[in-house]
């Protein structure tokens, strides 16, 4: 090119390792939201392809788990479940625990999985992960449908449940769940591009979180204060609690353990992202 040319030539956009680390990247996410649109439909596109269940799965996999629970847990262990049904009981900590469970293993993979994509085009990196999370919500309402049609089977053969006003902090309990898991999920998932060894670790970690949680039991169960202050510090607990005192009006409820797991969630978020957007610069000569 001549001399000329190049004294002509503007670029409007630069991108270099800096480019990166400035803030958390929320804005360049923003205007490059219709990316998120294009993995979601990639995303469901590829899991019910060339399946033989289909949507169907979603449906039957709560149920499975749900009929274990109550073989287990519920016949076997003989742990109450506040009154309520066990089938009702069981499926109300599966959903949201599921949906979470799924959200963070697809989170935290996120270098691994799109390492091939990653190293041959740029876009906001978080764009992936973001959307994980929403794609996720669909398998998650198919399940929420389950637990629905469970629910109403039993008021309609005459089995007192009373949904009470609580439950319209269900959006509040989704997006704060989806906040946990896209925080930790992006910390692992920067950690792990260095350390492969920790993907074996977390994973049974999140298998042993689950049963710190009260999705197969209900807090009241936990009688020895110490445990039950230390079962408060898990943010899963107000979320799991809240959602099952709302639907049926059984649980414990307490508006500051909700406010502890929302600001859990934000510190989670903030720190994680942070990471993540560091951890991209490198992690094409370290994957």
């Amino acid at each position: 090119m001549p001399e000329s040319d190049n004294k002509n030539n503007y670029w409007t956009t630069e991108i270099s390792p800096d480019t990166y680390a400035k803030g958390l990247g929320l804005k360049e996410l923003w205007q490059k939201r219709y990316l998120i649109w294009l993995f979601i439909k990639r995303d469901l596109t590829v899991q019910f392809k060339q399946t033989i269940f289909g949507f169907a799965w979603y449906f039957i996999s709560p149920l499975f788990s749900m009929v274990m629970y109550i073989v287990v847990f519920g016949r076997i262990a003989g742990i109450p479940t506040d009154d309520i049904p066990q089938p009702v009981f069981y499926l109300s900590g599966i959903c949201l625990w599921e949906y979470f469970s799924s959200c963070l293993s697809a989170v935290s993979s996120t270098f691994q999985s799109n390492a091939g994509l990653f190293g041959k085009v740029y876009f906001p990196r978080l764009v992936s992960p973001v959307s994980v999370v929403i794609s996720k919500l669909f398998h998650f309402s198919l399940q929420l449908g389950t637990f629905i049609l469970v629910y109403l089977l039993f008021v309609i053969k005459g089995v007192h449940l009373r949904p009470t006003w609580y439950l319209l902090l269900f959006p509040v309990v989704i997006l704060t769940i989806q906040g946990i898991a896209l925080g930790l999920g992006l910390i692992v998932s920067s950690l792990t591009t260095k350390y492969r060894d920790l993907t074996n670790f977390f994973g049974v970690f999140v298998s042993l979180w689950m049963y710190a949680t009260p999705i197969v039991y209900p807090l009241s169960y936990v009688t020895n204060p110490t445990l039950h202050t230390l079962m408060q510090l898990n943010p899963m607990t107000a979320l799991i609690e809240t959602f099952k005192y709302g639907a049926y009006g059984a649980g414990e409820f307490s508006w500051q353990a909700l406010a502890y797991s929302i600001a859990f969630m934000v510190v989670l978020l903030v720190i994680g992202i942070a990471m993540f957007n560091k951890k991209q610069k490198y992690f094409i000569d370290t994957i």
